[in-house]
Parts: C-alpha cells; sequence; structure tokens
C-alpha cells in the first residue's frame, strides 16, 4: 500500500508539472500551434493516466496472489507438522509391537522348554508313576480291609445288644459305633450305667488288640435347652458324657490314652429332625469314631 501511494503522488507531481509546461507554450505560440499542444498535452495525460493505474492494479493482484500463497504455505507446514507428529506416533507404535513380539516369542519359546521339560520328566517317571498308584490302592484296600474287620468284630462283641440301643456302620473311612442315651446314661446325667459299662468294657476288649487306629468320643444331645448345677448347657452335659466314656475306656479298661480324644458336639449334629420324641431320642447319643492311621498313606503322598 506504501509504494502503490507513492506511485500515484509521483505521477501527479509529474502530470501537474507538464501541465504547466504546456500552458506557457500555449501562451506563446499562435493558435493552430496552441490546438496542436492541446492535442499533445490530451495524449500525455492519456498515457500518464494509463501508466498510474496499470501498475498499481499490478501490483494489488500480485499482492492478492502472495497473500494466497503464503495462506497456501501455512496450510502446507501446519499439514506437514500434522504428518510429522503421526509419523512419530507410528514409529512408537511400531516400536511397541516389536517389543511385544519379541516378549511374546521369549514366552513362547519359555513354554516350548518348559513343555519339553516336563515331557522328558514324564517319560522318565511313568514307571515310577505306576508303582507309586499300586501303591496307593494297596494301602487303601488294606485299610478298607481293616476296618471291615474291625467293624465286624465289633459288632461280634455288641451282638447281645438291640440296634435301638447301639448301632454299628462305616462312613467316610472310618467305623461307627454309635451308643443311644438310653443305654448309657439317666437323663441329664454323665454318669454311665452299668449296663453301659459293660458295653464299654466288650468294645475296649476289641479296640486293644486293634493297632494303627485312632478312637475320637463324640457326645451329642436333643435341642431341648438344660441348666443344672453341674451343667450350664448342652455343650457341658455332651462334653462331659465324652469324657465319662475316654474314662472307662483308658482307666477301667485300659485302652491307650494317646489313641483317645473326647469331643463334646452339643445339639448341633442331629442324625434326627427334633419335632418329635423319637427324632430327639436319636439325637441323644454317644458315637465312638474309629478311624484307621494314615501315616503311610501321608508318607506315600509326600513323596
Amino acid at each position: 500500500m506504501n509504494y502503490t501511494t507513492d506511485h500515484k503522488s509521483y505521477v501527479t507531481l509529474l502530470i501537474f508539472k507538464l501541465l504547466k509546461f504546456v500552458v506557457s507554450l500555449i501562451t506563446k505560440k499562435n493558435k493552430m500551434k496552441k490546438t496542436f499542444y492541446v492535442l499533445v498535452f490530451s495524449s500525455l495525460i492519456l498515457s500518464f493516466s494509463f501508466v498510474s493505474c496499470g501498475p498499481g492494479k499490478k501490483l494489488l493482484s500480485s499482492r492478492a496472489k502472495v497473500e494466497d500463497l503464503q495462506r497456501d504455505s501455512l496450510n502446507t507446514h501446519r499439514q506437514l507438522t500434522e504428518c510429522n507428529v503421526l509419523v512419530k506416533n507410528l514409529n512408537a507404535d511400531k516400536t511397541s509391537l516389536l517389543n511385544d513380539k519379541a516378549s511374546l516369542q521369549n514366552d513362547n519359546l519359555s513354554a516350548v522348554n518348559d513343555l519339553k521339560v516336563l515331557s522328558t520328566q514324564s517319560k522318565m517317571t511313568i514307571a515310577e508313576q505306576a508303582r507309586r498308584l499300586k501303591n496307593l490302592q494297596d494301602i487303601i484296600q488294606s485299610q478298607k480291609d481293616v476296618m471291615s474287620k474291625l467293624k465286624n468284630s465289633i459288632a461280634d462283641a455288641l451282638m447281645n445288644y438291640k440296634t435301638d440301643e447301639l448301632s454299628i456302620y462305616i462312613k467316610d473311612g472310618s467305623v461307627y459305633v454309635s451308643l443311644q442315651e438310653k443305654l448309657l446314661f439317666k437323663s441329664g446325667s454323665d454318669v454311665v450305667d452299668p449296663k453301659g459299662k459293660e458295653a464299654l468294657k466288650s468294645l475296649a476288649q476289641v479296640l486293644n488288640n486293634t493297632k494303627d487306629i485312632s478312637v475320637l468320643i463324640e457326645g451329642h444331645t436333643d435341642n431341648v435347652p438344660i441348666k443344672t448345677k453341674l451343667f450350664q448347657d448342652n455343650w457341658d452335659l455332651s462334653t462331659a458324657r465324652a469324657t465319662s466314656i475316654v474314662r472307662i475306656l483308658t482307666k477301667d479298661n485300659g485302652f491307650d490314652s494317646n489313641r483317645i480324644t473326647a469331643s463334646g458336639k452339643s445339639e448341633f449334629h442331629p442324625v434326627k429332625a427334633n419335632d418329635t420324641i423319637e427324632g430327639r431320642a436319636g439325637n441323644r447319643r454317644t458315637e465312638v469314631i474309629l478311624s484307621p492311621d494314615l501315616k503311610e498313606l501321608n508318607k506315600l503322598l509326600d513323596q
């Protein structure tokens, strides 16, 4: 804009000088010459007008093109910057993918090596595993035989007692001798009746001749609350009854105290519903649980 303004001022000044010169000529010369000079002057005016207008329009056109080029350059530069950022991000993603690929290849190689090792070890121990399995089966079968023989021996020793007084059965690999309250105790008492003592004596004779078994005595009651001078609740009663039987088996009949345990279960492990007289009577029981010694089995499993 400054260049255009200066150019126009210069042209205006030049026209003014030419006009002054022509006027002076017109004053001095005759009329014919005056006409000639007027024509010359008009031509000069037109020429300078074209000269003054022509360069200004071209300059504005050129400036507009320059501005367009500058805008195109800025857009191109911005797009180039965005492309550079995109290329940088793509390179980072490519590097990350290559690292992940390398990590997966390492993991796969490690898994293949582990599989080869396990396969080799498995091939080396197939025969050993077969022998181990056979030993386990032999031990389990031997224990089943022992417990079955023990059950039969106890059933023979207690054959004179009625089914509503005691029952004998195998459960979870152990022999259960369930003694009803009517055989052992009076209601609310932990003192064993003479008939109950005779039954426990017969049981102790079988147990003393059986090695590698452990004995658990569990006392059970019904859900009727009890509170006496001796027993605060059914927990006390069930535990006291179990302890009384332990004493008879160990102190009176010589069973090994290291192989026996007393436990009170109170009312919380019923075998029948407590809503009938018969059901509550069935729950008032003391169970003698005979379990095989698992040392050999555990030893073999730990190998």
